[in-house]
């Protein structure tokens, strides 16, 4: 029998790592790809075939998809877009080079991947791109600009995508989670260190009392907080049901805003995110 082919990126922890094993574990050829080759030198020890991708860089990205259509047979039936990082900070104080930066990675990457795998999917008459947004792709949180910015736009350039798609038997479907459990705020350390002079912002105290205990203190888990298996269970639907769905939510967070950014006027809402 044919096992169906998946790309996914940001497979060194969280999201990604749960989705190739999960897809794995459900037949699928999985292609796991990691920033770092230490990583994947990890996964390929775990038997995975697990490619160097870099979003940021256009030759990593058609290296890695070489190297998968050179094991397919020249076929992808699937693509998920997941490797993403944030830069936290006010955006009074995010440079705008650090806007572009982050930008690179969570957004003009993705683009430069998705358009790779479209002729490949034209040619062979179907496929499935799944593109990995947030919460926060529909609404804001203060502190989150950098990557509020690439979440929105990362659902705009979908949604247009998923009409421009309906044709071609490529079905284009966005997952938003919620609080899920992950590396992002350890991996946002560095790029709050590069790109954020918070001592001498007009926020200091705000970063002090808020901000950096976030970031630096370990505190558990968030309130309805899920692990990352619950992301892989709308995955498999997304990429194996008949119909899938445009969207899926994941956490109960994701269901709360979602329902008052449609019921709530702009004042309540910034008021309701503000405290959140």
């Amino acid at each position: 029998m044919h096992k169906k082919s998946i790309l996914i990126t940001g497979c060194s922890s969280g999201i990604g790592y749960a989705a190739a094993i999960g897809l794995r574990a459900n037949g699928w050829q999985v292609f796991a790809a990691c920033k770092k080759q230490h990583d994947c030198d990890r996964l390929i020890g775990e038997g995975f075939d697990s490619p160097l991708l870099d979003y940021t860089d256009r030759a990593s990205i058609e290296a890695a998809l070489d190297q998968v259509l050179s094991q397919t047979g020249g076929t992808l039936d699937a693509l998920f877009n997941n490797g993403a990082h944030g830069t936290p900070g006010a955006v009074e104080d995010l440079p705008t080079e650090a806007l572009r930066e982050i930008f690179e990675a969570n957004f003009f990457g993705w683009h430069h991947m998705t358009r790779a795998v479209i002729p490949i999917m034209r040619k062979q008459g179907h496929g499935r791109i799944v593109q990995c947004s947030s919460v926060l792709g529909f609404i804001t949180l203060p502190w989150r600009g950098a990557y509020n910015a690439t979440k929105y736009a990362l659902e705009g350039l979908t949604d247009t995508l998923r009409i421009e798609m309906r044709d071609t038997g490529i079905h284009v479907i966005l997952i938003e989670p919620g609080p899920v459990t992950s590396k992002i705020r350890e991996n946002a350390i560095p790029h709050f260190e590069r790109w954020i002079d918070w001592k001498n912002s007009a926020r200091r105290s705000d970063y002090e009392t808020g901000l950096n205990k976030r970031l630096y203190e370990s505190r558990g888990p968030d309130r309805f907080e899920l692990p990352p298996e619950a992301v892989v269970k709308k995955l498999i639907h997304a990429l194996e049901a008949a119909k899938p769905r445009p969207r899926y939510f994941v956490t109960t967070p994701t269901y709360i805003m979602a329902a008052l950014r449609r019921i709530l006027p702009t004042r309540a809402l910034d008021w309701v995110l503000a405290k959140s």
